[in-house]
């Protein structure tokens, strides 16, 4: 057990006397006094609440909402928001358009006014979307506004007890490095945050903005088709009605959300964990697809920029992978577009599907890093990008992000193109498995407690790379210094590991192909893809846990 030593009190009250949230303050002070009095426990605590500041990576700031710099808290986000405006005038935008937004997450209001009063404060003009809406409609705003950048105060689809500060620059896309070193700097150069003003002088522009992404949002579809009945759910996101709204202005006008899940709930209640990849996220969801007999579920995350969806099978419905809809997109579209020299992308641990997919059309193909500031980057003339984590950006020139909203109105699109020929999105992926083999792709991952075994895993890794997996020889490759990640290839598989972005996890991409030149054959090969992708997990999670 710690004790509460002279630095680490003095500190405290430095960070208590800085604070302009009487909130925070007393959390801390509190923490502080129990500390000081012995309560166990709380000296860790407080040292974990001080070993901040929370890092200002490309995704922006992240964490547990909580009083100290090592959270999300007023006073973080007024003196991030400060070296954001200072950065932003050292790139020449002194008093430009900003756009800020936020999700329902707690502490996202205060956030939101916080960040708008610094922003109009530095001189900038600042225009917000008052209410709780879609990750999404910010990147769009952003663009829609001609804004030097975007501040959406969002944790995307992290536990309950966390938020954060999402930065777009101009454009409407994330920020790359080196900027986000640079704000970083910025922000240590900033003051204490009780001393930097803020202002209330900002422009409301919700309605027509949301109104302007409908209307586009509605022209996306490439077919006529419109009969259709979907099951769709927002997770106690924001995302319910401006999907239900762009589904009906689109013409699908027959969906029936997930009752328990439509209103904002930031406690999240009815699901252990708000992602659409976390086992039982879409039970009520796939429960309600099967009582209204739909042809399609889909599944938005809390902030709505990623889609999920699941499908009917003879034994029951089940969630599609983000590569499985990430395939059947890459194809609709480009069976669908018009531009004379499309490019298509997906990143480095996402299926390899896409790639043999463009070259079916003639088109070109871009395998990026992980993460969506590199994939909306992939190269001129991009018409698709997709992450296996769900996240698809199906507009680039209205959204240079991932959206959940508009991936969903063209996946509804796809599905009753299909369906006024009797056939299925199944269908539709069987048809990819036979032109050019069957794709199966399945991630393993670790999450741990103590950050430094991520790195001690890699490390260990590096050292000594299996020679096979499930019995086939891999060459192993580190794709250090561009890419923390480790990539083994082999006759048909491929493993890709890497410590994630946003999670303490470190995670393991897997991907087996297996020919299918006919119908007949394809139930063969994919019990044969699932038994190696099964051996091949056996062995990674070996590996991690060894």
């Amino acid at each position: 057990m710690s004790r509460l030593t002279p630095a680490l009190r003095d500190q405290a009250f430095r960070w208590i006397a800085d604070d302009p949230d009487p909130d925070s303050r007393a959390e801390l002070q509190k923490i502080v006094a129990e500390a000081m009095g012995g309560v166990p426990g709380r000296a860790e605590e407080l040292e974990d609440r001080l070993a901040g500041p929370l890092t200002f990576g490309t995704a922006g700031l992240r964490g547990p909402v909580r009083a100290g710099p090592n959270g999300m808290n007023t006073a973080v986000v007024i003196r991030a928001t400060a070296g954001v405006a200072a950065w932003l005038v050292s790139q020449g935008h002194r008093g430009g358009v900003v756009v800020v937004g936020r999700d329902a997450r707690h502490g996202s209001e205060a956030f939101w006014a916080a960040a708008a009063g610094v922003l109009a404060a530095a001189g900038f003009d600042v225009r917000v979307l008052s209410n709780a809406l879609p990750t999404p409609l910010l990147a769009y705003a952003v663009r829609a506004q001609n804004a030097v950048a975007g501040v959406q105060i969002t944790a995307s689809h992290n536990p309950p007890q966390d938020n954060g500060y999402k930065l777009y620059v101009q454009g409407g896309g994330q920020i790359v490095p080196p900027d986000d070193h640079a704000i970083e700097a910025a922000i240590a150069a900033c003051p204490a945050a009780v001393s930097i003003p803020q202002v209330r002088t900002w422009t409301p522009i919700e309605e027509p903005t949301l109104n302007a992404y409908l209307d586009r949002a509605a022209t996306l579809p490439r077919g006529t088709a419109r009969e259709l009945r979907i099951a769709a759910t927002a997770l106690h996101g924001v995302g319910a009605g401006p999907l239900s709204l762009a589904l009906h202005r689109a013409g699908f006008t027959d969906v029936h959300l997930v009752r328990e899940q439509t209103e904002p709930d930031p406690d999240f209640p009815t699901v252990g964990f708000p992602n659409p990849e976390e086992p039982g996220a879409t039970d009520l969801l796939l429960s309600l697809a099967s009582t209204v007999d739909a042809d399609i579920a889909i599944a938005l995350d809390p902030d709505a920029d990623r889609c999920a969806i699941g499908i009917p099978t003879p034994t029951g419905w089940r969630m599609l992978t983000g590569d499985e809809t990430g395939s059947l997109l890459g194809e609709h579209i480009l069976s669908t577009t018009d531009s004379v020299s499309p490019l298509v992308a997906n990143t480095i641990v996402s299926s390899s599907l896409l790639s043999a997919i463009a070259t079916a059309h003639g088109a070109r193909y871009a395998a990026t890093l992980t993460g969506f500031k590199w994939l909306v980057r992939a190269g001129e003339g991009l018409i698709y990008a997709y992450e296996e984590a769900l996240g698809h950006c199906v507009d680039p020139t209205s959204v240079l992000d991932k959206d959940g909203i508009s991936a969903a109105i063209l996946l509804a699109d796809l599905a009753a193109t299909l369906r006024a020929t009797t056939r299925t999105l199944a269908d539709a992926l069987d048809d990819l498995a036979l032109r050019h083999g069957l794709h199966l792709t399945s991630q393993v991952s670790l999450r741990v407690t103590d950050l430094t075994r991520i790195g001690t895993l890699m490390t260990a890794l590096r050292a000594n790379p299996p020679p096979t997996f499930a019995g086939v020889a891999v060459t192993a490759e580190d794709l250090m210094p561009g890419a923390n990640v480790l990539r083994y290839t082999g006759d048909g598989l491929r493993v890709l590991v890497r410590p994630s972005g946003t999670e303490p996890k470190i995670k393991a991409y897997l991907e087996v192909v297996e020919p299918a030149p006919t119908a007949d054959a394809l139930p063969a090969a994919r019990t044969a893809a699932q038994d190696r992708l099964t051996a091949i997990s056996t062995e990674i999670r070996d590996l991690l846990n060894g």
